[in-house]
């Protein structure tokens, strides 16, 4: 239940405090005395954005703030979004929540029992507290999603729409899962390319540091000519040329051999110095005789070396730079293939598990549409005899059903179809019902719903425009029947309707000082009859008759 409003500096309200009470409330006044007011403040505090052109005139801040009380056993969801929000609230039956909101220059401001909150978590809070039907609001019943939601608000159907989105999330949620699974394999098309990968390579069987080794062989092979014709120049000239070294060393050996003969004392150390250079001489030339043999003039093996290196450089050039990174490109290639020795069988388990899923979701998708075809029924005979007491006595009201791909809220489009008058063919609510009729119906239908629906605060602004007055007399009756299962604020032109209310609000506007200022005032018995009779023109026979439709 709406406790109370509070407004200052909102469009021509200067200050304003307006306390409800349960049951039906009705707000009237003349055009531009500021109805409307109430029902931008209550779209404000609900999560509304705020339009610079609702701050009054000269004003730099603009306060709202409203307390609503609400059945935590008949709310829970309400409940729920403000322990999620972390929102702290009374552990009482009855819970006051206080919604607050402040405009300046500098910027917004938006609070939940005094808990400052975003402008989205004031709206989804907002929309499970006041229900709002203006001239605008009814094209929401166009909307064949919201058609779809009070058919299964009307069938009591949260609790099989709850098993089917699980199904849903749950078949979403395991699509993911596989694409996941197997994007981390590889495809067939990447294991053909890796096969080509490994073979190509392992054909070539690359070993580390290959391609260095086969380089110095390359160069040493290339120059194998002159290297072995210096080599050879060198033994020769070493020890086997008529003046080799070795023979010079031996020739000086012999000299020096003398000393000893002609009392020479350091005879011996030079000989023995002489014999290890001469050992060493003759160990050169040993390696160097060795080294020449290694040498290869093999024009064949000089060929498949080149060509080895040609493979190897391609290999470089394919997977490289390094070949260290062609090694890797395979060794990770053949591990990829390995992988992919798995891919057919996790594919399979994850269609066979996406299978079963859809499955589950299909049979539960179609137990859902069965009860909202049966609740369909229901609730077509139930609106249609609320229209006839609203005027439309030879009215046809059903629910079409056309069926397609599970979506989160089924497998089910729904089109609310009508027609008021006899020999029409009844077609789409959005295709012909006028903004009278719309709003009718959308009485119909809350009126049908009052039970499953737990909004606490219901608002109308103006559903019996376009009416008469007897019409407008069954259309306030029927709003003063919804008023027992919550609370009723309904903006009307209609003293009919007026007339229905427990609680009767007037708005006026007045001129102090060149400046318009709005008053919103709760009309005693006498204030009534005069409001009332206002309406009717303002004569004592208006008077008479306010008197007359009070009291009826």
């Amino acid at each position: 239940m709406l406790n109370y409003l509070k407004i200052k500096n909102l469009a021509l309200i200067a200050n304003a405090e307006v306390e409800f009470s349960g049951g039906f409330n009705v707000v009237t006044g003349e055009s531009g005395s500021g109805k409307t007011v109430l029902l931008n403040t209550v779209a404000l505090l609900t999560g509304r954005r705020a339009d610079k052109n609702l701050l009054r005139a000269g004003c730099s801040r603009c306060e709202l703030a409203a307390e609503i009380l609400v059945d935590a056993r008949r709310n829970p969801e309400v409940i729920a979004e403000l322990e999620k929000s972390g929102i702290e609230f009374e552990d009482a039956p009855m819970v006051p929540i206080q919604l607050r909101r402040t405009f300046t220059a500098s910027g917004n401001r938006n609070f939940l029992n005094d808990s400052p909150v975003n402008i989205a978590t004031l709206k989804k809070i907002g929309d499970l507290l006041i229900d709002v039907h203006s001239a605008n609001e009814h094209h929401t019943l166009m909307h064949r999603s919201r058609q779809l939601e009070l058919l299964d608000r009307f069938g009591n159907l949260k609790n099989l729409r709850d098993e089917y989105q699980a199904h849903y999330h749950a078949l979403k949620a395991l699509k993911k899962e596989c694409e996941e699974l197997l994007s981390g394999l590889p495809s067939a098309d990447e294991a053909e390319t890796l096969r080509g990968i490994v073979d190509e390579i392992s054909a070539v069987n690359p070993q580390p540091n290959e391609d260095e080794e086969l380089a110095v062989r390359h160069k040493t092979a290339a120059n194998a000519h002159e290297i072995l014709q210096i080599v050879r120049n060198s033994v020769t000239a070493l020890n086997e040329s008529d003046n080799s070294l070795i023979d010079n060393l031996s020739g000086i050996y012999r000299e020096l051999s003398e000393l000893p003969r002609l009392g020479g004392n350091e005879a011996e150390k030079f000989l023995t110095d002489l014999e290890l250079i001469r050992e060493s001489i003759e160990n050169l030339a040993s390696e160097l005789e060795i080294y020449s043999g290694r040498i290869e003039l093999d024009e064949e093996a000089f060929a498949a070396l080149e060509n080895r290196l040609s493979i190897i450089y391609t290999l470089k050039r394919h997977y490289g730079p390094s070949l260290e990174s062609v090694i890797n490109r395979w060794q990770e290639a053949e591990k990829r293939l390995e992988l992919y020795k798995d891919f057919a069988r996790k594919q399979k388990e994850c269609n066979d598990r996406i299978a079963a899923a859809e499955k589950n979701l299909i049979a539960a998708g179609k137990k859902l549409s069965q009860a909202r075809k049966s609740a369909a029924e229901k609730l077509s005979q139930a609106v249609s005899a609320k229209l006839k007491v609203l005027g439309f006595e030879y009215n046809v009201f059903s629910v079409d059903f056309a069926e397609h791909d599970p979506e989160l809220a089924g497998m089910d489009v729904v089109d609310m179809v009508f027609s008021a008058n006899p020999g029409l063919t009844p077609a789409p609510l959005r295709l012909v019902a006028s903004s009278g009729e719309i709003a009718r119906v959308m009485l119909a239908i809350k009126a049908v719903l009052a039970d499953a629906d737990a909004v606490p605060v219901l608002i109308f602004d103006e559903i019996d425009v376009n009416i008469g007055g007897a019409t407008g007399s069954r259309v306030g009756e029927e709003l003063l029947a919804l008023s027992r299962h919550r609370q009723l604020l309904c903006i009307s032109h209609l003293p009919q309707v007026a007339a229905q209310a427990e609680y009767h609000y007037a708005v006026s506007k007045h001129i102090e000082n060149e400046e318009v200022f709005g008053a919103i005032t709760l009309l005693d018995e006498a204030g009534r009859v005069e409001e009332i009779a206002r309406m009717l023109g303002g004569t004592d026979a208006a008077r008479q008759h306010a008197r007359t439709l009070l009291k009826n």
